[in-house]
């Protein structure tokens, strides 16, 4: 029969026992009537099994193992079994039982990897049923309605003989109204790990514990002495918030012998918010942060966890080290952002963690490696890098799977991690049956890889960087259950980096073209790295002006770290906004040191002083500048004597300062002057103020003084003139003095015309006068240090 050769040990059905006797009855029969029975009954047996699952192979109810305790059994354990069955057919299921299969042992990897493919096929092989009283019936099966099972035996019921991985299956069988016989409807294989002694030969296993999180903290900081950071969001608070994240990776990882592997910008983001700090909020606007006692309560749990464990410390912002190989070494100045990542560790963790980290190992995205990736990965003083069974494959047909360190050459040790068990926690492990499967899985492989030889080997384990909570909680019953196992041994990574390597393990990198096209759709593209070294020229520029540079240059280059981040993969529209923001805040902050705008301006006489004032809207004093005014027209207008003049600028902190300059007038006409400013190095600095000056040098109001003064001469002559000759003409009628008695003249004291004209205009025309009506006013009013107004015009 198809059920009996697809699933041993299946009890036949009352149906099929009343044939069987009623063919033994009627052996004598005609040959033709047994012959015309089979095949309607072979139809109709392959028409049930057809109908009975879907085209995945699947039965037509599914079978959920939400929990298998304990995962590794042992000698007089009771191993008990629960989850949930549920009816996706159109028909009721009637006469239907749970029942127990422990099928063949699996004795290779690959053969636990296949079962665990197509764990809820009916196809192959399941092993027979346990039977008797470790079932759990049900009288029916309501379509779509799911129903709770239990079921415990005694391990020494099972059957389990050599040490090994068994297969393990709970099935559904009933009937249907379309098929009136007992079959297989559903099923779910998983694995039981059986290793009841101490097994001879242990292996040693690493098993990375990632505290790694997304971007979180902008360039910008406030103005005050403290420099209050500014948050993208506050998804790190709701991470380490009771139930975040990553409080249950610390909470989960407290209680196991595992090696932390911390991103320092993590630890800086977490210690920021034990302070004051600010969330941006819609409309261009931040709010004060208000989770400091989540904060505090959470690095002091880490501090208490990794006291006594080893802790690995990633670059700061866990740098795309793939990305940064194929697409930023061609770009200048995208290395020395992995130097400097590299040299801020221990100033980040140390402090915070107060422990000293291993800075030694890199870690490239999936541990996928080539060598450009692994030149990269040292060449900021890591030699340990660590990769994965599926990039540096093996390739010398040994039996087993060898040793994680591997020499690659250069001094540098590949750490390769297992990939089966690298990737047991992958996926949805939102519900009970998916985290149960995956914690089997791992124990699976973990003894399958163990039995594989007598050789006691290192074997790593790196999950994903950001393990969710329910792919946490999975990685940690697994860890529970492997430390309580007889054939693991736990080991540091940098033991495991420093074992004796397998002779027979290949050491050959992957060539670039083998690097996964998946991974590589996903890394920051060359734009970013050119983007991120503009950046940094701007930051260059602005440095050398400042007074404190410190409060620029390190929120900047921490910011220009987060921009190469491995967290941006897949992410490619945030990672930009990010990037493009952390330059225009930097441009904002270069534009609040700037010239004044000046209006045009008119220039009367042969010289006189312009001001251009500097504004320093910075909170701190700006120093190393130096201004330059030019004449675009130097045979009309001088400045300092020349086509152009440089002065030193100093600035205090929010404030402005007025640099004058002495301007020589060669020609009337119009002259159009530039100021700008300059660093120490000849490095334009901002933007130019450009504005024209009308050179004229008499103006009209002094032409109209010397026009009236030169009318007044005129006249005072011809009356002069004609009171000598009135005077000469009496005299010469007369002949002698004047008949009225008028005195003669005073030698003593002459009057001539001269003085009566004084006298006339109120007009003191001596030469020794200190001004003149006729002078003009002086070119310039006295030096001056408060700041000009914008477009201010200078006066003579």
């Amino acid at each position: 029969m198809a059920e009996a050769a697809d699933f041993q040990g299946t009890i036949p059905s009352p149906a099929r026992r009343w044939l069987r006797r009623t063919g033994a009855l009627l052996a004598g029969a005609p040959l033709l009537a047994g012959l015309l029975q089979l095949p309607s009954a072979a139809s109709a047996n392959a028409a049930g099994q057809t109908a009975a699952q879907d085209a995945s192979g699947s039965g037509s109810v599914s079978v959920a193992l939400d929990s298998l305790s304990p995962e590794v059994p042992t000698d007089g354990d009771t191993l008990t079994v629960s989850g949930t069955v549920t009816n996706n057919g159109k028909q009721t299921v009637t006469g239907a039982h749970v029942g127990l299969r422990v099928g063949p042992e699996l004795n290779t990897r690959s053969a636990v990897a296949d079962v665990a493919q197509d764990s809820d096929s009916l196809q192959g092989a399941t092993g027979s049923e346990i039977g008797g009283k470790y079932v759990e019936k049900f009288s029916q099966l309501t379509p779509g309605v799911a129903e709770p099972f239990s079921i415990s035996v005694p391990v020494d019921k099972l059957n389990l003989d050599d040490d090994g991985v068994y297969q393990f299956a709970v099935s559904l069988s009933g009937q249907t109204a379309a098929q009136q016989w007992d079959q297989v409807l559903g099923i779910q294989r998983t694995f039981l790990p059986w290793q009841p002694d101490e097994a001879g030969t242990k292996t040693k296993t690493t098993f990375l514990w990632p505290l790694v999180s997304t971007v979180h903290m902008t360039a910008e900081t406030g103005s005050n002495e403290q420099q209050t950071p500014v948050f993208l969001n506050d998804d790190l608070a709701k991470e380490i918030s009771p139930g975040g994240r990553l409080d249950e990776m610390l909470s989960l990882g407290e209680s196991l012998d595992v090696t932390w592997v911390i991103d320092p910008d993590l630890l800086a983001s977490v210690d920021a918010m034990t302070r004051s700090y600010r969330v941006r909020a819609a409309g261009n606007t931040t709010t004060a942060g208000t989770h400091q006692a989540v904060a505090k309560q959470w690095l002091a749990e880490l501090q208490k966890a990794v006291a006594d464990k080893e802790v690995v410390a990633l670059p700061f912002a866990d740098p795309d080290l793939a990305s940064l190989a194929h697409n930023g070494t061609s770009v200048t100045g995208s290395l020395s952002h992995l130097k400097e990542a590299t040299d801020v560790v221990a100033n980040t963790v140390e402090p915070i963690l107060h422990v000293k980290p291993s800075t030694d190992f890199a870690w490239p995205v999936d541990g996928a490696v080539d060598p450009s990736i692994v030149k990269v990965a040292t060449s900021a003083g890591a030699d340990q890098v660590i990769a994965r069974s599926d990039s540096l494959q093996e390739t010398g047909g040994l039996s087993y799977t060898p040793s994680a360190a591997r020499p690659i050459g250069g001094g540098t040790t590949a750490v390769v991690a297992d990939a089966r068990l690298s990737e047991a926690f992958e996926g949805d492990l939102t519900t009970a049956s998916d985290s149960t499967l995956a914690v089997q899985q791992f124990l699976a492989q973990s003894l399958a890889l163990n039995l594989q030889t007598n050789k006691q080997r290192s074997i790593v384990v790196a999950p994903q960087r950001m393990p969710t909570t329910h792919q946490a909680q999975a990685m940690a019953d697994a860890l529970s259950a492997l430390e309580g196992g007889n054939w693991s041994e736990v080991q540091k990574l940098t033991a495991a980096a420093h074992a004796k390597p397998d002779p027979g393990a290949t050491t050959k990198v992957p060539s670039t073209s083998a690097y996964p096209s998946s991974l590589r759709k996903q890394e920051l593209p060359r734009s970013a790295f050119e983007e991120i070294a503009t950046t940094q020229d701007e930051l260059d520029n602005f440095k050398v002006i400042l007074s404190d540079e410190s409060r620029v240059v390190t929120p900047f280059g921490r910011a220009m770290n987060r921009g190469m981040s491995t967290s941006w993969r897949g992410n490619a529209a945030a990672a930009a906004s990010f990037r493009n923001d952390v330059d225009n805040h930097l441009t904002d902050l270069t534009g609040q040191v700037k010239l004044i705008d000046k209006s045009d301006t008119k220039l009367s006489g042969r010289s006189a002083t312009i001001p251009v004032t500097v504004q320093n809207n910075l909170v701190q004093g700006v120093q190393h500048l130096t201004l330059r005014l030019t004449s675009t027209s130097p045979t009309r207008l001088q400045i300092g004597g020349h086509a152009y003049q440089e002065q030193p600028v100093t600035v205090s902190g929010g404030h402005s300062q007025t640099v004058k300059f002495t301007t020589t007038a060669k020609a009337n006409g119009q002259a159009t002057v530039v100021a700008q400013l300059y660093t120490e190095d000849g490095q334009e600095y901002g933007h130019a103020v450009t504005f024209d000056v009308k050179v004229t040098e008499f103006t009209a109001t002094v032409m109209l003084v010397i026009g009236g003064g030169f009318l007044l001469l005129v006249l005072a002559g011809f009356r002069m003139y004609t009171q000598r000759k009135r005077a000469a003409a009496r005299e010469a009628e007369e002949g002698g003095p004047d008949e009225a008695g008028e005195p003669a003249e005073d030698p003593k004291n002459p009057e001539g015309p001269e003085d009566r004209l004084k006298e006339e205009s109120g007009t003191d025309a001596r030469a020794d006068d200190p001004e003149q009506q006729s002078d003009p006013t002086p070119d310039t009013a006295p030096e001056s240090t408060d700041p000009s107004g914008t477009g201010e015009r200078v006066d003579r």
